[in-house]
């Protein structure tokens, strides 16, 4: 079975339980945003739940694993393509969210598919992490990104964007979360789990002295 894990410092959902007890899985109804190959979903549909696992890119989506109770869609985040009150539990493990600029668009959607007194659990980009360069050396605990500045673009030669990630701030995440009606129960901010290597722009160096991820839970 793969393991859930919700961010690049490894938080496993086997330690966390951020979802709840894998035993009240069965029968529950789970979307995940921005899946990608879905092995978060897929691991939690082995748990027994019916997972409908939601990604943007079909491309992602054709990797997904064939299991019981996995429903790959590709769908808008924004968009979601479900009735009112259809899911017990919403999560997204470092999908959509950082690529969506309307972060309150996103989060009353989310809300709109929750079941009342469901539970919503959304690992992203710590904020405070956006003013660090994307290096795992030294470069990596330089402070010279604005807090406010809310869009990264990549350009082609001929001006074309090729890659946009939005930034929202700590108040954008309190405001869009009690605008939506979610009542913010927790944020989770990992700590570099010691022995682990570095990955991509991540690295022990970094994780030392500020987190790099925020899961922000929240109940319907």
């Amino acid at each position: 079975m793969e393991t859930f894990h919700w961010c690049p410092e490894r938080l496993t959902e086997d330690e966390a339980r951020l979802l709840g007890d894998p035993a009240d899985l069965p029968g529950r109804t789970v979307v995940e945003i921005g899946c990608g190959s879905a092995p978060c979903g897929a691991w939690v549909a082995r748990h027994g739940a019916f997972v409908v696992g939601i990604d943007i890119s079909r491309e992602m989506l054709a990797h997904a694993p064939v299991v019981d109770g996995l429903a790959p869609v590709q769908a808008d985040a924004a968009r979601l393509p479900l009735r009112d009150a259809c899911a017990d539990i919403v999560f997204s493990s470092f999908g959509a969210f950082p690529f969506i600029g309307g972060l309150d668009d996103a989060l009353r959607e989310v809300r709109r598919v929750l079941r009342p007194g469901g539970r919503v659990v959304v690992a992203a980009n710590h904020p405070m992490a956006w003013v660090f360069p994307d290096d795992p050396g030294e470069l990596g605990l330089l402070a010279c990104v604005p807090y406010h500045q809310r869009a990264y673009e990549e350009r082609a030669a001929d001006g074309t964007l090729e890659y946009v990630e939005y930034h929202h701030t700590v108040g954008d995440w309190v405001r869009g979360f009690a605008a939506a009606g979610l009542t913010l129960l927790d944020v989770v901010e990992p700590r570099w789990p010691e022995g682990t290597p570095e990955w991509g722009q991540w690295s022990p160096l970094r994780g030392a002295v500020f987190p790099g991820t925020a899961v922000w839970v929240a109940q319907g």
